[in-house]
Order: C-alpha cells, then structure tokens, then sequence
C-alpha cells in the first residue's frame, strides 16, 4: 500500500474567487475574526503577508483539539486565484512526512466554486487519509465566504 495520497473537495461559496483568494494569500491574520472557533490566530513568521516564500503559523481547532501548523506560501497565482501552501512544522508532520495543501477558487455564476486539495506522504500505513482536514477546511471556506458576501 502506497504511503502517498491525494484529497480533494470543493465547497460553492457566494463570495468573488479573488476576493476569496487574497484573504488566504495576503490577509491570512483575518481568518479568526472571520471563523474564531476554528482559527485563533495565524502569525507571520518570516516574509511579508501577500509574498511567496512568506512563512505563516496556524493555531486552529481540529476535531476538538488545539493544534498548530507552520507553513511556506509556495505560490501565490493571482490570475488562476489560487494558493500552494507547504506544510513544515506542527500536528500534521506527527503523521506526514509531507503535506501540500493547494486551495483554488474558480469564478462562477454568482460567487465562486472553492476547491482544495492536499498531496501527503503518511509516515505510516496506520494513518489515517486527511479527511477530518479536507472537511475542517472546506467548512472553514463556507465560513469565509459568507463572511466575504455580506
């Protein structure tokens, strides 16, 4: 059994996909306001916000825990709204040896269809496929968009 896996989901959410893309590309810090009970915080640890490269720090709430999550913005494509964030540090790497979340918000009718998927390399065959994640962040993506359309 292969180690390295690939989740996908989508959620349509009401708000612009560019509006959508920035508040995770440049303004990440707004994320608790929007949804505290899933994100206490997201700091900047190196880098500016809005920048590839850029290191941010999660501490959000997973299926009832307070967890942690250090990522790189690996890419930021303005044109396709989307973002490529690599995870380095934190819960996540205590059962992946890798894990790439790319989140992509695409223009449609009224609003835009949200789409995340996560590329992982489990440290064993006992972990579990991030599905518990995929909905957290799909929820979370509702959570923003009705936050974005008001």
């Amino acid at each position: 059994m292969s180690l390295s896996g690939k989740v996908e989901g989508e959620v349509e959410i009401k708000a612009p996909a560019e509006k959508f893309r920035e508040i995770f590309s440049g303004r990440p810090h707004h994320i608790s306001n929007v949804s505290p009970e899933k994100v206490q915080g997201c700091a900047l640890h190196e880098g500016d916000w809005g920048t590839e490269g850029s290191v941010i720090c999660w501490d959000y709430v997973h299926d009832g825990k307070a967890k942690v999550a250090k990522e790189i913005v690996e890419a930021i494509d303005e044109k396709n709204h989307s973002v490529t964030f690599k995870v380095v540090a934190g819960d996540l790497m205590e059962e992946y040896k890798s894990f790439k979340a790319v989140l992509q918000a695409t223009p449609k009718s009224e609003g835009s269809v949200v789409h995340w998927t996560f590329e992982y390399e489990k440290l064993s065959a006992d972990v579990p496929e991030p599905n518990t994640f995929l909905q957290f962040v799909l929820d979370l993506s509702k959570d923003i968009g009705s936050h974005l359309s008001q």
